[in-house]
Formats: C-alpha cells, sequence, structure tokens
C-alpha cells in the first residue's frame, strides 16, 4: 500500500508510518507523478484535486485533512469511484476560540460591552454554533442566518440575511459556494457591504472567496464601516496587502490552527482510510495531546483588561497581524512565501477548552466570563 501525503500535516508520522510505503510531498507543488503510483492521496486546502492531478492515477481514496473541501472535485472523484472523505469540524472550537478571541479584542478597542452589542452569526454549522452558544452565555444578542438550515429545518431561530445585517458585529462562517440555491461566493460584496452603516464590524475565518476584497477595501477605505477581521483571503498565500492595510485586524489563514483540531484533522482522516483499506489504527487521540496549561490573570487588571490578557496568552492576534503586515514590503514571491511560512511554521496553540484559568479573590467575579468563553475555571483559595 502507498499513501501519498502533504508533508504539512501535523501528526502524519504518528499516525500513517507503518502503514505502507508513505511518499511525503509539498503541498503547493505536487505534480501527478509523485501521486500516480499511490493508492491514497492525503492532502490539505492548499492542493487542489482534481483530474488534473488524479486522472492516470491509481489513487483509490482521498482525504482531506481540513475542515472544507471546495479544494476538491467531489463530482470528479464520485465518477472515478474514488472515496473521499474530510475533516468536517475539525477545528470547530479553535476556529470558535479565534472568534471570541477577535470579539474581545474589538469591543476593548472600542470601549464596548459585549453584553450590549449584537453579533450575526451567518452560518450555523460546526464553528457558528459554537460562537453562537459562547456568545449567548457572554450575554450578546444573537441572531442566526442559515438558509439552507431553515429549509431543511424550518426553525424560525434562522433568520433571511436581511433580517440580520443590523447587528453590530457580523460573522460569516459559511462554505464557499459558487452556484446553487445559497452561493456564498464574494456573498460579501457591494450590495451586502452597501447596507451596513458606520459602527458594524465584519469578521471573516471562513473561505477568502467569502469575501469581495475590493469592495471591502472601499467601504473600509470610505469609513462606511468600522472595521473588519480578516483570517483568510482570496488568492492565498499571495493575497492583497492593499485590503490587510484597511482591515482592523489580519492574520494568516491561522484560525484553526490548535494542536488539538490538527490532531483531530489527521486522526479523523487516518480512522476513515484504515477503515477503508481494512487496516487497524493503533493511535489514540488522547495520547498525543499535552496536559492541561494554566494561566493566571494579571496582577491588578480588571473587567476586560483581566479577559485580553489571558485571551493573549493564548492567542495574541495582535503579534499575528504585526507578524503578517510585515509582509507587505516583500516582493510578491518573498510575500507568499512568509505568509504560507507564518501559516505552517508555528507552535500549534492549546484549545480554550484544555486550558484552565486559576482566579484568585480580584478575578473570581470573572469565572462565569471565562467559562461562557470555553476555558475551564478554578477557584484560588
Amino acid at each position: 500500500m502507498i499513501i501519498a501525503l502533504d508533508r504539512s500535516i501535523p501528526y502524519w508520522q504518528e499516525f500513517f508510518s507503518g502503514v505502507g510505503e508513505v511518499r511525503p510531498f509539498e503541498g503547493r507543488c505536487v505534480t501527478p507523478g509523485e501521486i500516480r503510483g499511490a493508492d491514497a492521496l492525503i492532502v490539505r486546502t492548499v492542493t487542489p484535486v482534481d483530474a488534473s492531478l488524479l486522472e492516470g492515477s491509481t489513487v483509490r481514496f482521498v482525504g482531506a485533512a481540513s475542515a472544507g473541501m471546495d479544494h476538491v472535485d467531489s463530482g470528479y472523484l464520485g465518477g472515478r469511484g474514488i472515496h473521499f472523505c474530510y475533516a468536517a469540524g475539525c477545528n470547530a472550537e479553535a476556529v470558535s476560540d479565534y472568534v471570541l478571541a477577535a470579539l474581545h479584542a474589538v469591543a476593548a478597542r472600542r470601549g464596548w460591552d459585549l453584553g450590549d452589542r449584537s453579533l450575526a452569526v451567518i452560518g450555523v454549522g460546526h464553528v457558528g454554533s459554537r460562537v453562537a452558544r459562547r456568545a449567548c452565555a457572554l450575554g450578546m444578542e444573537v441572531l442566526l442566518c442559515d438558509p439552507p438550515l431553515a429549509l431543511l429545518t424550518g426553525d424560525a431561530r434562522y433568520r433571511p440575511l436581511d433580517q440580520v445585517l443590523s447587528a453590530d458585529i457580523l460573522t460569516f462562517h459559511v462554505p464557499l459556494v459558487s452556484g446553487g440555491p445559497f452561493p456564498t461566493r464574494h456573498m460579501v460584496g457591494r450590495e451586502l457591504l452597501g447596507r451596513l452603516s458606520p459602527h458594524q464590524v465584519v469578521i471573516n475565518t471562513s473561505r477568502g472567496g467569502v469575501v469581495d476584497g475590493e469592495s471591502l477595501e472601499s467601504a473600509l477605505r470610505a469609513n462606511s464601516l468600522s472595521g473588519a477581521v480578516l483570517d483568510v483571503w482570496e488568492g492565498e498565500p499571495r493575497i492583497d496587502y492593499d485590503l490587510l492595510e484597511t482591515a482592523e485586524i489580519g492574520t494568516p489563514h491561522i484560525a484553526g490552527s490548535s494542536l488539538e483540531g490538527k490532531i483531530n484533522a489527521t486522526a479523523m482522516i487516518a480512522a476513515e482510510c484504515a477503515r477503508f483499506f481494512g487496516y487497524r489504527n493503533r493511535v489514540k487521540n488522547d495520547t498525543l495531546y499535552p496536559e492541561p496549561g494554566l494561566v493566571r490573570p494579571a496582577g491588578g487588571t480588571r473587567g476586560g483588561e483581566a479577559i485580553s490578557g489571558v485571551l493573549a496568552r493564548i492567542l495574541d492576534l495582535g503579534r499575528e497581524d504585526a507578524g503578517l503586515r510585515a509582509l507587505a514590503a516583500a516582493s510578491p514571491e518573498e510575500a507568499a512565501r512568509g505568509f504560507e511560512r507564518l501559516r505552517t511554521e508555528r507552535t500549534l496553540r492549546p484549545q480554550f477548552s484544555r486550558t484552565v484559568v486559576e482566579l484568585g479573590s480580584e478575578h473570581a467575579g470573572l469565572a462565569g466570563i471565562f467559562s461562557g468563553i470555553g476555558f475551564r475555571c478554578r477557584i484560588r483559595p
């Protein structure tokens, strides 16, 4: 058995070494020749999987160690009888952590109390449902929009898009879809942006193509909305640095980059690969997780300052933003390589759910907020 896989997939050695012959490749520049004799192909989002890569190959199984599948021509795979799976929901907790950190960063910069603000969650799947639950725990008014779910369930909680556009903050958690009844490509475009007001903020952690970058840049330069937090970019790794210049916070597609999320993605594909080919998967996820970390709010801090300090210990959006902006002066080729380095060559952060926040008497009143964000809490005597 021959497995061709992207060498940047975390923990591939633990899950696939000993299964058969493993052929690692570079995800952005893999060629048909590198996978032609393989039985299984395992990729990240950076590798388009279609006829141009697979035609003439012996591949029978394709696994995408990613939460999305817009880089895969599933119709072609089905027509060829090639089994396909992807890791839906693998990093949902991590992306939800990122959005909660972004909400607090946005609120801190404006002097907002999140409990007095509204949030529109557009796309209420694996990630959006978690974001909505945590935002409700913070006392935010949460408006849900998911037309496919509304059609499927008839649930009146899922409102049409035009009924949620008044929210203070809009966060997008939709797949990238170009056609059909519910297209999302460039849904954050001139028409939608034209209906927003100067106090509103947009967050996108879904796919770069969900945003029409030119229209968003124009809206931000015209002060037609208050700000944008962008983790994903159309054309990655060659992103639009003019758009980054106007964004409030910009990061290099790292919202889902938690240790647990990456382990989950590889494990989900490894389990399906083992099932398909009929071998036993011997690796257990929990053996790869470290012990939960411990953080404490800084002494002398209060409320939002204390919360922001803890969040920055886990996910420092300011540092991530500065690292990405530093690439703007580089040549396009150097900037693209730099983007990929920032995205992949990093120490994976722990998820909030595997981090204990220890609170002394001066911060004990924040236990409910930290729990609502997703942390474990412990009150220090």
